[in-house]
């Protein structure tokens, strides 16, 4: 029996890095402004919520409710910018400037440019991340030198959206198609994952449904961090981050293979 070619195995090398290099470059030509819209949004969500709302609520899980929003918030801003920069940025570089099909014209796979692409995003999503880190510092929301074990956790969480976000970009025919993916995955997880709340107030059958999204891993392993603590069972989380990005890596790279090289 022939083997698939689409399913293959991924072939990467070093030339991802080009790949990687060549996103930063044309990035860092606009770089103020992409961070400043990166951060616009989850930082209003952090203040408004966190200061507005916030002086209603008693404490959330013995801390005050701006200190727990703003653990959730570091990983919500981290999948939101690795998924907007894979779906809209990459679906424009694949298919409307097909800049995918030219690298390919040099000695570079497709599986290093999905690779390229899948860094580039984590490593995007991970200066969003750390950047409401380095905020809320000074705040005096940060308990522990702890804290700055996130930020690996953070590159992994964006590495997980990246991937998961190319699935998208490799099914997508238009930029219409994503608005599908943000209503029914992304949105629903910020409001399931412990981002805003605790998991604890969701119905039972609700927080078995969080236990299994990624966002929900990366709050149980960042909120903790933050706070001063270890979290609990992180090789679990660690391992449920890793078998996602590698699963949905693969996937998205033998649907990538199928829409460009059959």
């Amino acid at each position: 029996m022939s083997r698939n070619p689409f399913t293959a195995t991924p072939r990467l090398s070093r030339r991802a890095f080009a790949v990687w290099r060549r996103n930063f470059l044309v990035w860092k030509k606009l770089a103020m402004p992409s961070l400043l819209g990166n951060l616009a949004d989850p930082m209003i969500y952090l203040f408004g919520l966190g200061y507005g709302l916030g002086s209603l609520l008693p404490e959330v899980g013995g801390v005050s409710y701006i200190a727990f929003l703003a653990t959730g918030t570091i990983c919500a801003s981290t999948m939101n910018a690795a998924s907007f920069e894979t779906l809209y940025s990459g679906f424009s570089r694949m298919h409307v400037q097909r800049s995918w099909e030219a690298i390919m014209n040099a000695p570079v796979s497709l599986d290093d440019v999905v690779a390229g692409e899948c860094l580039w995003a984590a490593t995007k999503a991970s200066l969003s991340g750390a950047a409401i880190l380095l905020v809320i510092v000074p705040l005096g929301l940060v308990a522990s030198p702890l804290a700055l074990m996130t930020l690996p956790v953070i590159f992994l969480t964006g590495l997980c959206f990246a991937a998961l976000g190319l699935i998208m970009t490799a099914l997508a025919p238009s930029y219409d198609f994503f608005m599908y993916y943000f209503t029914l995955f992304i949105t629903p997880m910020v409001l399931l994952c412990g981002v805003f709340f605790p998991v604890e107030q969701l119905p039972p059958l609700v927080q078995a449904v969080s236990n299994w999204l990624p966002l929900s891993h990366a709050v149980q392993l960042v909120r903790p961090l933050v706070f001063g603590e270890l979290p609990a069972s992180p090789l679990l989380h660690i391992g449920a981050l890793l078998l996602t990005t590698a699963a949905a890596f693969w996937l998205a790279l033998t649907l990538a293979r199928r829409r460009l090289l059959k």
